[in-house]
């Protein structure tokens, strides 16, 4: 039995591991089959606290992982395949494997909604980024395509004009979903430009990106961009299909 069990091994869920070992709560973190999150797929980290040289995505948490086993706090690298949490002592299942515990808690954090591309995923971490706030600064001078038409898509493709001396926004529909003020900023913006209707086929690179070819939805003609890196900003899917019809979801 467990005092704690903690779905989830990102940054949130192996802090609370920390926290949790400390407290000297006997505790369990099912971290996923690669712990850290989004962060293990970052590249390189320079925004963190404490690392001015930055510091790998994976080596980030390489030393969380150790803080984490420091304070008592197990780590298994599985993931939880079921929960019961109909009474206690509640139930998490890790394949077949029935654990039970005291209290649970869900860091299962959020997924990035890609494209698909085997591309997209070889060239993760290495030109392909999802996070214009973790990563623009490494496109100084340098351009970058902004895949999306909403808010997030719009607000971060101006928050990388800051760095990048140019940006194209790619987007399938033919107009932007976002909102009014940001469209017109993305409009007054000079680093910016629009391809609309248009669809990414591929990303090319070997070890770096170095261009992406994309498909007009309308003329089926395609052609090859040039660029130094592709975010990826087509929203987001929360991880809580574990918890259906054990928690109370909003849509």
């Amino acid at each position: 039995m467990y005092d704690l069990v903690i779905i989830g091994g990102g940054p949130a869920g192996l802090t609370a591991g920390i926290y949790a070992g400390r407290a000297k709560l006997k505790t369990l973190v099912v971290a996923g089959t690669v712990p850290g999150g989004q962060i293990y797929l970052t590249y390189q980290v320079e925004n963190y606290p404490g690392f001015p040289e930055s510091i790998t995505g994976p080596d980030l948490v390489e030393r969380m992982v150790a803080q984490v086993k420091r304070f008592g706090a197990e780590i298994r690298e599985e993931t939880a395949t079921k929960v019961d949490f109909s009474s206690k002592p509640y139930v998490v299942y890790v394949g077949e494997e029935r654990i039970e515990t005291r209290s649970v808690i869900i860091a299962t954090g959020s997924t990035n909604r890609l494209l698909g591309l085997e591309s997209e995923k070889r060239l993760m971490g290495r030109g392909v980024f999802v996070c214009a706030t973790c990563d623009a600064a490494l496109y100084q001078d340098l351009k970058v395509v902004a895949v999306g038409g909403g808010d997030s898509a719009l607000q971060e493709a101006l928050d990388i004009t800051k760095f990048a001396n140019e940006v194209v926004i790619v987007h399938r529909n033919a107009q932007f979903s976002a909102s009014r003020y940001l469209v017109e900023e993305v409009g007054k913006n000079d680093k910016i430009t629009t391809m609309m209707r248009y669809t990414v086929e591929e990303i090319l690179g070997d070890k770096y990106v170095d261009g992406i070819k994309v498909k007009n939805r309308d003329t089926g003609e395609e052609q090859v961009i040039q660029t130094d890196g592709v975010l990826i900003a087509i929203g987001w899917i929360p991880n809580t299909g574990l918890f259906k019809g054990q928690l109370e979801l909003t849509e």
